[in-house]
């Protein structure tokens, strides 16, 4: 259930140099919210992962473009939300991946599955797209947020 605090957010301009910022931000709410870091370390890396995609297929080098990092307690865990200006994009028509397989790019979207419980995208008016991301406290995972 959504905590009743406006989220943490950030925007940045669509610029693969920027990722370290937006990093850092996630890390540092994350961090300043949960002391577990396997928790906060994989909410930072998916975040990652999903920002650089944003970067470089929704926004294909736009440098007029941005994102936006909304970052929202949970009472169960910590909710990710990242809003582009890129065409319509749905991630459940991103195939699943065989890991074994030998190739290059394409485990941005089998990483970020892997260390959240929950991805879905949707649409965002009047263009763009919202990833919703979602990771679940697991047993011994202490919260100090209140």
């Amino acid at each position: 259930m959504p905590s009743d605090r406006p989220p943490f957010a950030l925007t940045l301009p669509s610029n693969l140099h920027l990722l370290t910022l937006a990093r850092t931000f996630v890390e540092t709410v994350c961090r300043q919210l949960y002391s577990d870091d396997c928790f906060c370390d994989a909410i930072q890396l998916a975040t990652h992962e999903a920002l650089q995609n944003i970067i470089r297929h929704a926004h294909v080098g736009r440098t007029d473009a941005v994102f936006e990092i909304q970052v929202i307690p949970l009472e169960e865990g910590l909710e990710i939300r990242l809003l582009d200006e890129g065409e319509r994009f749905d991630v459940t028509n991103v195939p699943y991946l065989d890991p074994a397989e030998l190739r290059v790019g394409g485990r941005g979207v089998f990483l970020i599955r892997r260390l959240m419980d929950d991805v879905v995208s949707e649409p965002r008016c009047p263009h763009g797209n919202i990833l919703r991301m979602v990771k679940l406290f697991r047993p011994a995972q202490r919260r100090h947020y209140a």
